[in-house]
């Protein structure tokens, strides 16, 4: 029994199942004659059957009893449409309840969902077809008993055709039953993508996290000595009690300033590891890795209120690259670009090599904004900016500095240019032995049998 409780997206689908079951229902055809002639098959039970499935936080019983009573308040309200009496049309459907209801109870036996995908489809089809003959047999003694008719009766002939009309309908159902289950893996995997994608961008944000944390961790170790020299030479100097007292304060700043550094170092060192630790999924292909950086720069431009155009030009074939190492350069790279474009331009990134030189040349160009040539030098100086919020407060100029010394580190080279009118174009040069996914290593090899034949073993 499922102890989940349906949320407000099953009860919206028990409202459609309310609706589509009973207009399914309605193309049909009458197997049989007689007093037995209302008697209909429709494709109101594979339909209904495949929400049987879908609504599995629903007790079966539950949601055979809703789908009889719509079918049957629907058809009552047809034939009271067409002139019937509403008490004569009631009575009339009353069986199309039990139809549903005993189709519902044979459902609520097995437990199919903690098979595969292919006993599931089995065990579907078995229960389809007992559920289908006996839930018309109790419609059809259902019609019998309200009808008070004896003059027809049940005849192995009928059970016969129902029994293949239910087989019938079997190949109905589960052809709709495997469209539903690759629905529900291509739904899976799209959610498993963008989730992937998600971490992978939070992680690339880590390497910039990691690198700010490192220079205020210099300036921490900075400050606790320059305020540990100035208690020396206050403590030196000391002549009044007042003195002594202006001296130990500022030791005890010095302290709190080596436990606020000692607290950066535990989160560095956890920060650290985590974005040194290399997996194999932290691996893409450069495609990839450009149309993951576009898809989130697109929505930062968006969010800002710009028109800006996004493309890649990204050769294929090119070997798997390390995704947060270069994201957290790419990123940083063209937020600069959607910030400095006022309001609309373009942005291009390409990337080539990455064979057979050993390096990987990266290009940004963006258009709508410049660089003046005398500021050119300074843009990667620490703390340098031209841009400012709302409040007039300058931003951390951090971003470039970053850039800067994560590809330095790498061992590559970075050059901004502009024209001076429309177009700044960066230039990133990396190694890629760094990028690269390193190469597994090599099984060992089992030394030889060096046991000669005639040696006793």
């Amino acid at each position: 029994m499922n102890n989940n409780k349906p949320t407000r997206q099953d009860w919206l689908v028990l409202l459609f199942m309310i609706i589509l079951v009973p207009l399914a229902g309605e193309p049909k055809m009458h197997p049989f004659s007689g007093d037995f002639a209302n008697f209909r098959v429709s494709f109101g039970s594979p339909v209904f059957l495949l929400f049987l499935i879908w609504l599995s936080t629903f007790p079966r019983l539950f949601t055979g009893a809703v789908a009889g009573a719509a079918v049957m308040l629907f058809r009552t309200g047809l034939d009271v449409f067409y002139g019937d009496d509403i008490l004569l049309a009631f009575i009339e459907h009353i069986p199309n309840f039990f139809y549903y209801f005993v189709y519902a109870l044979f459902f609520a036996l097995p437990q199919l969902s903690r098979k595969s995908i292919y006993e599931q489809a089995l065990g579907i089809a078995f229960w389809a077809i007992i559920a289908e003959v006996f839930a018309s047999v109790g419609e059809l003694a259902a019609m019998n008993a309200i009808a008070y008719q004896q003059s027809e009766t049940f005849t192995i002939g009928m059970l016969v055709r129902l029994i293949l009309i239910a087989i019938l309908r079997c190949f109905f159902i589960l052809s709709f039953f495997f469209l539903f289950q690759l629905y529900n893996t291509e739904m899976r995997l799209t959610r498993k993508t963008k989730e992937k994608d998600r971490l992978t961008m939070l992680i690339a944000g880590l390497y910039e996290e990691v690198f700010e944390l490192k220079c205020s961790l210099q300036s921490g170790e900075a400050v606790t000595h320059d305020c540990y020299n100035v208690y020396v030479q206050l403590k030196d100097s000391a002549q009044t009690p007042e003195d002594e007292a202006l001296a130990n304060e500022v030791l005890r700043i010095a302290g709190q300033c080596h436990d606020i550094k000692k607290n950066q170092q535990r989160i560095y060192a956890g920060l650290q590891e985590l974005t040194q630790n290399r997996r194999v999924d932290d691996y893409m292909s450069p495609d990839k890795i450009a149309r993951l950086m576009i898809h989130t720069q697109k929505k930062y431009a968006r969010s800002l209120g710009k028109e800006i155009h996004f493309s890649s030009h990204v050769p294929a074939g090119l070997p798997p690259l390390h995704a947060f190492m270069l994201l957290s350069i790419l990123n940083n790279l063209a937020a600069n670009a959607v910030e400095a474009i006022p309001c609309r331009g373009t942005i291009t990134l390409t990337i080539v090599g990455g064979t057979g030189d050993g390096r990987l040349k990266i290009t940004l160009e963006n258009t709508g904004s410049f660089i003046s040539p005398r500021r050119l030098e300074q843009v990667f100086t620490p703390g340098y900016t031209t841009k400012f919020d709302s409040t007039g407060k300058a931003s951390s100029g951090v971003g470039l500095t970053y850039v800067k010394h994560q590809t330095e580190t790498l061992g590559g080279t970075i050059e901004l240019t502009s024209d001076g009118k429309d177009k700044v174009i960066c230039h990133l040069d990396l190694p890629c032995q760094k990028l690269h996914k390193p190469a597994a290593p090599a099984p060992a090899k089992t030394p030889p049998n060096t046991i000669n034949k005639g040696e006793p073993l």
